[in-house]
């Protein structure tokens, strides 16, 4: 008896409370019809009436486990209790209740099947004992009608919410890969262009620089045009580098297989600029928490990128690196305490570079002079990767 007990599921809290109320609202109402207004020829409820509330409402506990049982037992009683002329409480509300529940988590037939059931019952009763049709049943079979009808609404309304959301949701991951796979490919490109562009210069460099060491001595002419072919070549490469870079801006990742750096390697950006001499201070507020793969990595190109320009260009003694994590997006902050720019700033490939990956994952960029001295880069990413929400200014 135990183990078999042990296997029943307990009832949710919603189910708990569900069945209570009802058991409330119909035994009240029956005992204070029978106490304030009782009608003559109806039947005392005690006890036979009072059991059929308690069939009717406690299996309510189950709801969740055993819809279809539950429907079929509290169903069964409502409509037995009212045709043995009990008080005429509102014990065909538990009824109503699991008829709705049935359909709206998707038992249609079932539920379709046993609501006009009970019309059926209660006129066939009506029939037997008065012969005629009566005009509850009738009103009975048109709520349930409009019961059945507004969970079937319901159901189609979940349904649907429910299918925009994976739509969505699909979207978002489409997304996503399309932007790895995009960055992949740009790699792979880059990688392609520069071995067959530059390998050759690279090689011929070598060649010359070890002809020009091997002939210094004894042939110096010689040397000096190796090495001036060597000033030529590498003239030559840096120009090639600069317009490939130029059109590819910060592709500047490491080989295609290795990992995609996030906000885990932030704090390896600053100790790099506190190397080169720049007072650096990180600071993370909000819930650390993951985001997604894309902002991560454009997040993470963004304090490359503006510790570069504070360490070359900026005359900076120190610099603040913020990160601040909101409900739904990720504010990257980095301001100096240098020069600055009189007026707007003007882009270069870094910046450029900055808006176009921010877009990328419907962020945007902010930058420019600090009142008072130095300069300040903002960027604004939205958590999933999706088109950033506006928020207040954090940073």
């Amino acid at each position: 008896m135990a183990a078999l007990l042990s296997r029943v599921p307990r009832p949710t809290r919603i189910d708990l409370w569900l069945a209570l109320g009802l058991l409330a609202l119909s035994a009240g109402s029956t005992a204070v019809i029978e106490v304030v207004d009782p009608i003559p020829g109806d039947r005392d409820a005690w006890p036979w009436g009072y059991a059929l509330i308690l069939v009717a409402c406690l299996p309510i506990l189950w709801r969740t486990a055993f819809p279809r049982v539950v429907a079929a037992v509290t169903v069964t009683a409502a409509t037995v209790y009212y045709p043995l002329s009990f008080p005429d409480g509102v014990v065909m509300l538990s009824a109503a209740v699991m008829l709705y529940t049935v359909v709206r988590w998707g038992y249609r037939v079932f539920g379709w099947l046993m609501g006009p059931g009970v019309f059926v019952a209660l006129s066939v009763h009506g029939l037997l004992s008065g012969g005629s049709l009566r005009a509850e049943s009738v009103a009975t079979l048109a709520w349930i009608i409009v019961l059945l009808c507004a969970a079937e609404v319901v159901r189609w309304r979940q349904e649907y919410l429910k299918a925009d959301q994976e739509r969505e949701a699909e979207v978002a991951r489409t997304r996503e890969e399309e932007l790895l796979r995009r960055a992949s490919d740009e790699r792979l490109r880059l990688a392609r262009d520069v071995h067959d562009t530059v390998a050759h210069n690279i090689s011929l460099i070598n060649v010359q620089a070890g002809t020009a060491l091997y002939l210094m001595e004894s042939q110096p002419e010689r040397a000096a045009e190796a090495l001036s072919t060597i000033k030529q070549t590498s003239k030559d490469t840096l120009t090639e580098l600069r317009a490939m870079l130029g059109v590819l801006r910060a592709v500047d990742e490491s080989a295609p297989r290795s990992p995609v750096p996030g906000l885990d390697r932030v704090p390896d950006l600053v100790e790099g600029a506190r190397g080169a001499g720049l007072e650096v201070v990180l600071e993370v507020t909000g819930e650390e928490r993951r985001v997604a793969v894309g902002v991560e990595g454009v997040a993470y190109r963004a304090v490359q990128e503006a510790l570069t320009n504070v360490v070359r260009h900026s005359d900076a003694g120190s610099a603040r690196v913020r990160l601040d994590y909101g409900p739904s997006e990720l504010l990257v902050a980095v301001v100096d305490d240098g020069r600055g720019t009189v007026g707007p700033p003007v882009e270069g490939n870094g910046i450029t570079g900055m808006r176009e990956r921010a877009a990328l994952v419907g962020g945007s960029v902010d930058a420019g002079p600090v009142e008072g001295g130095g300069f300040r880069v903002r960027v604004r990413l939205p958590v999933d990767g999706g088109p950033a929400q506006g928020q207040g200014e954090t940073g």
